[in-house]
């Protein structure tokens, strides 16, 4: 089948933003925002293993990164609208940089909380970006392969969350196996805990001075858009357009898609630990994580040429069923098979978001702020299902039992691609 003939922006009110070299601005954007988010994936085993937390509490860290999106992807949208795409990245940018320098106090006091306040502020930061970054991809060039180049975008997103967990894994969990917290109490306990976060610090302040660096240059090119222009509404940041069905159950599987994501790639780590897996400590499958979103690289680079010809519909459709297979093969076999199997699922996950996105949010045109900024609140997701996932394994006592929760959320995905594969009306 043909690609559908509209995409994202095809009705006339929505012409191409004119902003020669833009792009690659943008793609940066996608990079940044998408390793800092995977860098969590390696902060959750690290402080489960610091503060001795259950899987419920270590969800935690996800739960209070992705409540940035329900409680600032409303707002990010309004502020976007009122200062522009350009300065809305660099307010974005300056918030991530603030969130990482949190970083400091929270490891000197070794205190969980501390660090979930850091995390949400940092995540602040990423919804402003991102809700600069999806419209805005889709706006600079022609209309009808917004599909494609969003995809090809989200594959930057995905470089950044290969890249981000491999260097990560290496400078924060590399001295998790020489002693365990659990064995440690008192002072003793706290000077262990202070020591160990300092490897997320050093990591994080790397960060603030490389985000400071393109905060800058963004500032430097505020004025590079020709032909901006946003639609007025109200403060509730145009609630009205989730009663298009195609909107909103777009939305909705924003919502889902996310969380199961995110689910398995906090867990990944400690799933292919298991005895049945790998049997293997921290240290020694950390790096791994960064396959699962290898994946999702690999597999957006070819979703952008395939999205060409084939209706996004019926591709979304078909990853979203390839993930159930996956699921059910890992959670039903052992040793390697289980877990490359698992981590094929980031393969099947590539096209996911950008295809929800645009199917979603076909011919809003000036409207696409207010879509965005919808959108990135149905992000949230990504903090409620995690933690219903975790709740899930400890009730359960089994990972596998856990990941039934995130095949549920990929049936209602491929559903969606169904629902979706017509063109949208105007």
């Amino acid at each position: 089948m043909a690609i559908v003939p509209s995409a994202l922006h095809a009705d006339r009110s929505a012409a191409p933003i004119q902003a020669p070299g833009l792009q690659g601005f943008v793609f940066a954007l996608f990079f940044i925002f998408g390793g800092i988010t995977s860098l969590n994936d390696v902060i959750i085993p690290k402080l489960k293993e610091l503060f001795t937390l259950n899987y419920t509490q270590a969800m935690l860290v996800q739960f209070c990164f992705f409540t940035a999106y329900l409680l600032v992807g409303i707002p990010a949208s309004q502020l976007v609208k009122r200062i522009g795409y350009m300065r809305g990245a660099v307010v974005g940018l300056v918030a991530m940089m603030i969130g990482c320098l949190l970083f400091i106090p929270a490891a000197q006091s070794a205190t969980y909380p501390l660090f979930l306040f850091a995390l949400f502020v940092l995540a602040s930061g990423v919804v402003l970006v991102q809700v600069v970054a999806n419209p805005l991809i889709s706006l600079l060039g022609n209309p009808k392969t917004a599909h494609s180049r969003l995809t090809f975008a989200q594959a930057f997103n995905s470089l950044g969350t290969t890249i981000f967990p491999y260097v990560g894994s290496i400078l924060i969990l590399g001295s998790l196996v020489t002693v365990s917290a659990a064995e440690l109490s008192g002072p003793a306990l706290d000077a262990y805990r202070r020591a160990e976060s300092q490897a997320i610090v050093n990591g994080y302040v790397g960060l603030a001075a490389a985000i400071a660096v393109v905060a800058l240059v963004v500032w430097l090119f505020r004025n590079r858009l020709k032909g901006e222009r946003h639609e007025p509404s109200s403060m509730l940041g145009g609630l009205d357009l989730l009663r298009r069905p195609r909107f909103g159950f777009g939305a909705l599987s924003i919502f889902l898609y996310v969380g199961a994501e995110v689910s398995i790639g906090s867990l990944v780590i400690n799933y292919l630990m298991q005895d049945r897996v790998l049997d293997a400590p921290e240290s020694a499958v950390g790096w791994m994580v960064s396959l699962y979103w290898a994946g999702a690289m690999v597999g957006r680079f070819l979703g952008s040429v395939v999205l060409r010809v084939v209706s996004p519909g019926l591709v979304l459709a078909c990853a979203a069923a390839g993930a159930i297979v996956l699921l059910g093969v890992s959670t039903n076999s052992g040793g390697t098979l289980a877990a490359y199997s698992i981590l094929a699922v980031g393969l099947a996950n590539a096209i996911m978001f950008p295809t929800i996105f645009s199917l979603a949010s076909e011919n809003l045109g000036s409207r696409a702020a207010d879509g965005s900024g919808l959108i990135n609140v149905a992000i949230f997701g990504g903090a409620v299902i995690p933690l219903a996932t975790g709740m899930l394994a400890d009730l359960s006592g089994s990972l596998a039992v856990a990941l039934i929760l995130p095949a549920l959320c990929y049936a209602a995905i491929a559903g969606f691609g169904i629902f979706a594969r017509k063109p949208a009306m105007l």
